[in-house]
């Protein structure tokens, strides 16, 4: 079990990074607006956990103006996608080993 564990991944802990990211591999391209409302987040807890896997170069960010209102929107990079699917392999495999363990 402890295999799994290691292969678990720290930025994917929290509930809200896991739904950015769980948007972002079905979308491949979200606006800030559209993440708030379908995560329910506020605007600074969501920045916060956008900042947090930008940093990580899980995603990547790009701002532009749209008529004269900011737009901000996010791709998840390559680097993001791989780790990401490798967060949930790790998740799939913890939950099938407890399984066989019952």
């Amino acid at each position: 079990m402890k295999d799994y564990l290691e292969n678990i991944n720290k930025a994917f802990e929290s509930r809200v990074r896991l739904g950015i990211m769980s948007v972002l591999m079905v979308d491949d391209k979200v606006d800030f607006n559209t993440l708030k409302d379908t995560l329910q987040l506020t605007d600074g807890n969501l920045a916060s956990h956008l900042r947090a896997l930008e940093e990580a170069e899980y995603l990547r960010v790009e701002k532009q103006f749209v008529g004269r209102k900011p737009n901000t929107t996010y791709y998840a990079t390559d680097a993001g996608r791989e780790a990401f699917n490798n967060h949930l392999d790790a998740l799939e495999q913890l939950i099938l080993s407890n399984r066989k363990d019952s």
